[in-house]
């Protein structure tokens, strides 16, 4: 019995041992020594992997690779850089961020995937170390300008969709008006699913297909949340000028200003916006799902 005791206690220090993972003393880096079977999860946080990880992944910070990661690397609002001779068996993700490999022939698994978003790096990581700025945005002139140009790009992206296709426009502000309730559950319901769906697919399927179906299914919600702000913003733009103005100075596009003028107020307000966008992307989704049923959505 003491000897099995002593084989546990040796092999758990061996373990142990092992697995070598410290912090800075500014507390803005963590460096990885040897952590073969480890998958690092950092907030706000450079890694630096000096020997061996198992895979890693940073929110708000760098990931700088000089020895092997056997599995996946991913930062969102960060850079992955791999050195001269580093290896990386999985995926490279880099959201809000880019991968700059060392060498003009990195050392990476067969068939590994990457996937890079640039955009935003700045603004992403700054979320990402400072989360509570997500519910409760500093009001300044840069911030006044924001909203002015986003009045502006909305205002463009909705006449353009109601000049190009004004019947899936006006079907959609139908079926928002006719069944707000429905079409924003079906949305709900479906975008809760999707989350689930790309959960699970990230952990059971294999890195090029779950990274192929997460790009796919992040176009879609990005093309249906276009689409259905554009229809929401007409709607209500529609409904608050018949309220308000009389018909002789009615017009589609005062009502489509007015509409994106009233989104873009909802979505300034401190944290009021979190469950605006959550609205805005459930009655999005719920629009493309129903965009078939057409006739079930008239008047009777």
């Amino acid at each position: 019995m003491l000897g099995g005791f002593v084989f546990v206690l040796t092999a758990c220090l061996t373990i142990f041992a092992q697995t070598t993972i410290t912090t800075k003393p500014d507390e803005k880096i963590v460096i990885v020594e040897n952590a073969p079977e480890m998958e690092v999860l950092s907030f706000g946080k450079t890694v630096i992997v000096k020997k061996e990880a198992k895979g890693v992944f940073s929110f708000g910070g760098d990931v700088i690779v000089e020895g092997k990661v056997s599995g996946d690397v991913g930062t969102i609002g960060g850079t992955i850089i791999q050195k001269e001779g580093a290896f990386i068996g999985g995926a490279v993700m880099a959201f809000g961020g880019n991968y700059k490999p060392e060498s003009k022939t990195p050392l990476r698994g067969a068939d590994a995937e990457t996937v890079m978003y640039a955009g935003y790096e700045e603004e992403m990581r700054n979320l990402t170390q400072n989360p509570s700025q997500l519910f409760a945005p500093n009001f300044s002139w840069t911030f006044l300008a924001q909203r002015f140009l986003s009045v502006l790009f909305w205002f463009i992206i909705s006449f353009a969709f109601t000049t190009i296709a004004p019947g899936a426009v006006s079907r959609a502000v139908a079926r928002i008006q006719l069944s707000t309730l429905k079409v924003v559950t079906i949305g709900l319901l479906s975008f809760l699913a999707t989350t689930v769906g790309v959960v699970a697919g990230l952990k059971f399927l294999p890195n090029y297909v779950s990274a192929i179906v997460s790009l796919m299914l992040f176009v879609f919600l990005i093309l249906g949340y276009v689409f259905g702000r554009v229809a929401l913003q007409v709607s209500v733009g529609k409904l608050l000028q018949k309220r308000f103005l009389p018909e002789a100075r009615q017009s589609e596009t005062f009502a489509i200003l007015i509409g994106v003028v009233f989104w873009t107020i909802l979505l300034s307000v401190p944290y009021l916006w979190t469950l605006v966008l959550v609205m805005l992307l459930s009655a999005s989704i719920g629009l493309i799902l129903t965009a078939r049923s057409t006739n079930n959505w008239q008047k009777v």
